[in-house]
């Protein structure tokens, strides 16, 4: 016999055992072991608050999260519909009392404006000799968005204008000179040494009053931008309550609300910047020419505009053109109009040296 097959007869064949490294079994439910991140698309886990499939490896995941469980809960449904309809109602109260105070859905139709209608408007204050048609347009009762209208009266103007004329006084103010307890030397002209053996008087120091060198200081500071908003602001605010403290004295019945003379007496910014930027550049000349323009201009805008507040009133109620009480609207008419240049030169005037 073989000698080969001797040794398999006589000696028992050596069993090959399994390696111990365990496999994991994939069960029903289970996610596949080779698989990094679990499957969301599935229709179980797209359900909010559904539990999430079981970890790999064959490690069993942890239960459901804390604010699942919560949401899960009849009882925190029930609390979070109750504060829902608290917070509710209590925007819907907040809302009535600040349309009490201040008429949001009134300021919308104020700032309904686009860029077609600020270049037009910007054109008509600085060029009113050259329009005609006046009147606002109403469409069933209710005048139209001031974007389709160039006559209706608007806040985005007047608000953008007032926060620009604050910058450009700051900054007129920042570029104007005066003395000051904490000098700023001029550096144009350099100190010389004083000669030794020469007859020559010396310089006299920057600082003494017998010096020749100029002593700069700059007059802007961030508490003049406060000041310069709050004292055109009084000024405005002064403008609306004598306007209407002079219609109830004259017993004028007029569609002008308060809203409309704050947009129509902040038009006046609007010449206010052009002159001051004009003044920066030109100096007072040109300060002189462009605010006088302006000046003239509102005086014409303001006349035109308040004739059909004012006065298309009396018109209506018969009352005649010569008679007491006509005459003294258009004499308040003519009031309003020509203070509007005095206030511009006002408020304006110390910013161009």
């Amino acid at each position: 016999m073989h000698p080969a097959g001797l040794a398999a007869a006589g000696t028992p064949r050596q069993r090959k055992w399994p390696s111990k490294r365990r496999v994991p079994v994939s069960q029903p439910g289970m996610a596949d072991p080779h698989q990094l991140f679990d499957d969301t698309s599935s229709a179980q886990s797209r359900g909010y608050g559904a539990q999430r499939a079981p970890g790999g490896l064959g490690y069993p995941t942890a239960s459901a999260s804390p604010q699942a469980a919560f949401l899960g809960d009849p009882v925190s449904n029930m609390a979070m519909a109750y504060g829902s309809s608290l917070a509710a109602q209590g925007k819907e109260l907040v809302d009535k009392n600040i349309d009490r105070f201040i008429p949001v859905t009134k300021l919308k139709y104020y700032f309904a404006v686009d860029t077609m209608y600020v270049g037009k408007k910007l054109g008509l204050l600085f060029f009113p000799y050259l329009h005609q048609d006046w009147e606002v347009q109403y469409q069933q009762d209710t005048p139209v968005a001031p974007r389709f209208d160039v006559n209706a009266p608007d806040l985005y103007i007047p608000a953008m204008a007032f926060i620009t004329y604050v910058l450009v006084a700051g900054l007129a103010l920042g570029t104007q000179d005066s003395p000051s307890p904490h000098p700023v030397l001029d550096d144009t002209e350099p100190i010389l040494p004083r000669p030794l053996l020469t007859s020559c008087p010396a310089p006299t120091h920057p600082l003494h009053p017998g010096s020749s060198r100029k002593v700069l200081a700059e007059r802007f500071s961030p508490d003049l931008l406060g000041l310069q908003a709050s004292s055109a602001l009084a000024w405005l605010t002064l403008e609306v309550l004598a306007i209407l403290l002079s219609l109830y004295l004259v017993t004028v019945n007029t569609d002008l609300t308060t809203i409309d003379l704050v947009a129509f007496l902040g038009y006046k910014y609007v010449g206010m910047i052009g002159g001051v930027l004009m003044g920066l550049l030109f100096g007072k000349i040109g300060y002189y020419l462009v605010l006088g323009w302006c000046c003239v201009s509102i005086f014409v805008f303001m006349i035109r505009t308040l004739r059909l507040k004012i006065l298309a009133e009396a018109a209506a109620e018969g009352i005649p053109v010569r008679g007491a009480r006509n005459q003294l609207r258009m004499y308040l008419t003519m009031a309003v109009a020509a203070a509007q240049p005095l206030l511009m030169y006002w408020l304006t005037f110390h910013l161009v040296r």
